[in-house]
């Protein structure tokens, strides 16, 4: 019976696409809980090479990511692709509410690349847009709504498939690295601030006021309870590194500091990210990130590293794009936001 009831789960997940190509054993179908997150990671590390991924994914890390996730709902809003035995690509939607008032709705399809050229990502996407408009659908048609992707400089395949189904490029960010951790300034941080050790009673000051300094930037989404959650249980979640300027209990800036070990011990190299920069308007124009980044990348080199990277808008209108070079970090890797009208 239950042997029954199990493939009778599987034969009601298919997904029919009607632009799906005709290649023999293909087929479309639904997520199926956590047992669908070995062959995730299994297909975004075997497009890592192609696409330059420099990132590391597993089934553990998988699994804390959609434990949080944030308007979506995976049983609705996945698509696997697979041939017999095994899964070649897969994809996701969801949906963010800007500050800014307006709804961005939001795609990836991953295929490994021996699949690619033959159909196959093109019907998923389609698949993902229609999906898209259906939520769309349900929500107030008030303000400004739009269909959003991503792609690093490497994807040519998916950038290719956007650009041909009528996404236009919008928006840039880099991924900027200091190749050597020597020659680090020695900068004071402004006049009547402190930095001290992070205690877990702080995580909460310290995320809102992360989500206060980051609302006004382009494309900023509104930050949920889930992700505040979910950034504790990162595996590369560690206070010890953070540099946390405070101005009695108010908190004036931050580099929430982290090094992935298991990145590190895939790609040969000792990294330590600088992220999640931000000063609070009242203590800017003062120095303090730039003092804070010094000190950072003091922290990083004493745990070992031999470099340092970090990801940032490229129009940012602070200025962090020349803040950073100024600072050693050079642009290594280029990432485009691509979008298209809802209609």
């Amino acid at each position: 019976m239950g042997r029954e009831s199990s493939r009778n789960e599987r034969q009601n997940d298919v997904i029919e696409l009607h632009e799906a190509p005709a290649i023999p054993g293909l087929r479309f179908r639904r997520f199926r809980g956590e047992i669908d997150y070995p062959a995730m990671a299994a297909v975004f590390n075997g497009c890592k090479e192609v696409d330059e991924l420099e990132h590391t994914e597993s089934a553990d890390e998988i699994a804390i990511t959609y434990r949080h996730l944030v308007n979506s709902d995976p049983y609705l809003d996945m698509i696997f692709a697979e041939m017999p035995g095994a899964v070649i690509g897969y994809g996701r939607v969801w949906w963010e509410q800007k500050t800014d008032g307006s709804r961005s709705y939001c795609q990836f399809a991953l295929l490994l690349p021996e699949w690619r050229k033959r159909g196959i990502r093109r019907a998923m996407l389609r698949h993902n847009e229609q999906r898209l408009r259906q939520i769309a659908a349900t929500h107030p048609t008030d303000s400004p709504q739009f269909l959003d992707a991503w792609a690093g400089q490497a994807e040519s395949d998916w950038e290719s498939l956007l650009l041909e189904t009528g996404y236009k490029p919008i928006r840039y960010s880099f991924q900027m690295v200091r190749p050597a951790l020597e020659d680090i300034p020695d900068l004071s941080i402004p006049e009547g601030l402190k930095i001290r050790p992070t205690r877990p009673d702080d995580y909460r000051a310290i995320w809102n006021a992360a989500r206060e300094a980051f609302q006004n930037h382009w494309g900023a989404s509104e930050w949920r309870e889930e992700t505040f959650q979910q950034w504790q249980e990162q595996p590369t979640f560690n206070p010890k590194l953070w540099q946390v300027a405070w101005d009695g209990d108010e908190v004036a800036g931050m580099v929430l500091n982290f090094i992935n070990e298991r990145e590190n011990e895939e790609y040969k190299r000792k990294r330590g990210y600088t992220e999640t920069i931000c000063v609070r308007r009242p203590w800017r124009r003062q120095g303090l990130a730039r003092a804070l980044l010094a000190r950072s990348l003091r922290v990083l080199k004493e745990e070992g590293m031999t470099e340092a990277a970090l990801s940032v808008d490229a129009e940012n209108i602070s200025g962090a794009v020349r803040l950073y070079e100024g600072l050693g970090y050079e642009v290594v890797k280029r990432y485009t936001r691509y979008r298209k009208s809802l209609d």
